[in-house]
């Protein structure tokens, strides 16, 4: 086992684990992680602590808070490291790909199947799936918000940064992610008393957004791609904001039926929530658009750990980053539960109002678990496609 020395400040090439036992096991963790990030963190927490004491409790604690303060998806991110710390650089290259894999390869499958021309009992199985996706989205942000109130320095403030986050993603989807960045530099600016100049460090980002917005095509693409991988902020689900404006309204890649589906594989596939930017990809160019999407938003992920892991320990302790997350993260929460309006309002069919009442019921009364309500809502949708129910 390691020491309880610094857990972020060597190279992690002291751990002798080999590239075939890395991708063994970080490809058995994305062929089984279904649950989404909880479910990854757990699965990690068992292989690298528990059975293999590859890393101590504190060490995989701190890659955790550090992995927290980073935008794009965490438990991706804890993946990367996790097998850097005990591979080095390639087994990190190696331990993500091999997380990330499945559950993308599993999803362009999917996708290819939704989005062709799939028989009627598929189409009903999206409808049903696709209904559920509105309250999946209202359990995950209210499931962030007591770590997220209880770590806030002035509750008025997260408050008022939630509630921005909410109407930007009810009202100006692909605009959101100027809204996260701007309560993440104006909590920066409360605290320092100094931060005028720190934002204008963000002023390219309308730039890169309107010169996407105008040019569309691959652009286009890679630019929704990169808000998801790398300026999503407090959870894999905020990136459905960031993406649903653009996939369906601006671009018309997708309709708001096949965009719901689109999310609820994302949800009822293993592996990290991210990808379903890969079935948006899908939509627009087949499946190297899917691939290049990936590409794009998995791309920083690898980038931060490559780059930046030896100063995960400061990471953790830097008061700017903290403050950016403080104003940030409740932003995000905001938005994911907010998004929750769009979602709803894109049902075309009556009785896909009804398998939203019922997955309400389910997530938020009953606490049942996601993928199995999805699958409950996707068997009810094939249920009433046999029975000649109207399909979106």
């Amino acid at each position: 086992m390691r020491g309880d020395g610094d857990a972020m400040s060597d190279g992690g090439g002291a751990a002798s684990v080999g590239l075939r036992e890395v991708a063994l096991q970080w490809g058995r963790i994305g062929c089984t992680g279904f649950g989404g990030p909880p479910a990854h963190i757990a699965l990690l927490r068992q292989l690298c602590v528990d059975r293999k004491a590859w890393l101590t409790d504190t060490e995989f604690e701190d890659a955790v808070a550090a992995c927290n303060l980073l935008p794009g998806p965490a438990s991706t991110q804890l993946a990367i490291f996790c097998a850097w710390r005990v591979a080095g650089p390639i087994g990190a290259l190696a331990g993500g790909a091999t997380f990330i894999l499945p559950g993308l390869v599993m999803i362009l499958v999917l996708a290819a199947v939704f989005l062709g021309s799939p028989p009627d009992w598929v189409r009903g199985a999206g409808a049903g799936a696709g209904a559920a996706v509105a309250a999946v989205a209202v359990r995950a942000g209210i499931g962030l918000v007591p770590e997220s109130w209880r770590r806030s320095v002035s509750h008025w403030r997260w408050v008022v940064y939630a509630v921005l986050g909410a109407v930007a993603a009810a009202t100006v989807g692909p605009w959101l992610v100027l809204v996260l960045l701007g309560c993440g530099a104006v909590e920066v600016a409360w605290r320092l008393r100094a931060g005028g100049d720190r934002l204008a460090d963000h002023a390219w980002l309308p730039l890169a957004a309107a010169v996407a917005t105008v040019t569309g095509g691959l652009l286009a693409l890679v630019w929704v791609a990169f808000k998801v991988g790398a300026l999503a902020y407090g959870g894999g689900f905020v990136i459905i904001p960031l993406m649903q404006a653009d996939a369906v309204d601006a671009y018309h890649w997708m309709t708001n039926t096949e965009f719901l589906n689109a999310v609820a594989l994302g949800q009822v596939t293993p592996g990290p929530v991210t990808q379903t930017v890969a079935v948006v990809g899908y939509a627009a160019y087949g499946v190297d658009g899917g691939l290049l999407a990936a590409v794009v938003a998995f791309a920083p992920s690898f980038s931060f750990v490559l780059l930046g892991a030896q100063r995960f320990d400061t990471l953790r302790h830097n008061h700017v980053m903290r403050a950016f997350f403080g104003g940030a993260g409740p932003a995000a929460i905001g938005a994911i539960i907010g998004v929750a309006i769009p979602l709803a309002l894109a049902l075309d069919e009556w009785w896909q109002l009804g398998v939203l009442a019922g997955a309400a019921m389910a997530l938020l009364v009953l606490r049942r678990g996601v993928v199995l309500t999805l699958l409950a809502a996707g068997a009810l949708g094939v249920v009433g496609s046999l029975l000649g129910a109207p399909l979106p």
